[in-house]
């Protein structure tokens, strides 16, 4: 256990959070924030995280404060590690679960060889469209914007590299993974990617973010449980 001071937070602090399901990663920081800004009396404090988490992801949020907040860009940077499941013989049009299925496929024809077959086609430089349900921005409106209003738009293509990928479980019509993939890589395109590989379908079921460059989710905290700490002794485990 460390005892951090107003001092300590200002000049700058690398906060290992484990963002829980439901959460917004704004929704973690903004946590966080409040509860610094309590303990100290401070009326500001620069703070922000290295790379978003979709609400329906879980896992390893980057946090930095104060001075550390220049590191953000560079954290961004590191590969990431995600472990999740794929739901096979469905798509979604967010790719994941936060909206419903509109299309169903057959999985007769998969079997557990054709699944591990195709995953050599995903490792290595790979091209893949991101969500229209996502944050990115064209013409100054986010995609989900567009989505949200039943609108058409051209998404273009990016690169990206899956550095490893893995099946660590075979439960038809659901397989779960582990993938370590560079920056901007989407999970939720490389699930429904995937699917569409198989000549079926697929859609991300659920996602956890393990690790960022050599940070792990095992040493990280869930930001309830930061605040409760910071707030009634100042002392944060790490």
């Amino acid at each position: 256990m460390k005892s951090l001071s107003k001092e300590d937070f200002l000049e700058g602090q690398l906060l290992l959070i484990d963002k829980p399901l439901g959460w917004s990663s704004f929704q973690a920081v903004n946590k966080l924030k409040w509860a610094i800004r309590k303990k100290f009396h401070l009326k500001k404090i620069k703070i922000g995280h290295a790379g978003t988490l979709d609400p329906l992801a879980t896992g390893l949020l980057l946090i930095c404060t104060g001075k550390f907040t220049k590191k953000i860009n560079d954290l961004q940077g590191q590969a990431k590690e995600y472990t999740g499941t794929i739901t096979l013989g469905a798509t979604t049009p967010s790719y994941d679960l936060e909206t419903a299925v509109d299309e169903t496929f057959s999985i007769a024809h998969i079997s557990d060889a054709l699944i591990l077959k195709t995953t050599i086609d995903f490792i290595g430089d790979i091209e893949q469209t991101p969500p229209v349900f996502s944050a990115l921005k064209k013409d100054g409106k986010r995609l989900y914007e567009y989505a949200r209003e039943g609108k058409e738009v051209e998404i273009r293509k990016r690169q990206v590299t899956i550095s490893e990928f893995e099946i660590t479980k075979f439960n038809l019509p659901e397989i779960d993974f582990r993938v370590v993939c560079s920056k901007g890589t989407y999970i939720r395109s490389l699930a429904h990617d995937f699917g569409k590989a198989l000549h079926s379908g697929g859609h991300l079921s659920a996602l956890r973010r393990t690790k960022i460059g050599d940070y792990n989710v095992n040493k990280a905290m869930d930001p309830n449980v930061f605040a409760q700490m910071l707030l009634e002794s100042g002392n944060i485990s790490g």
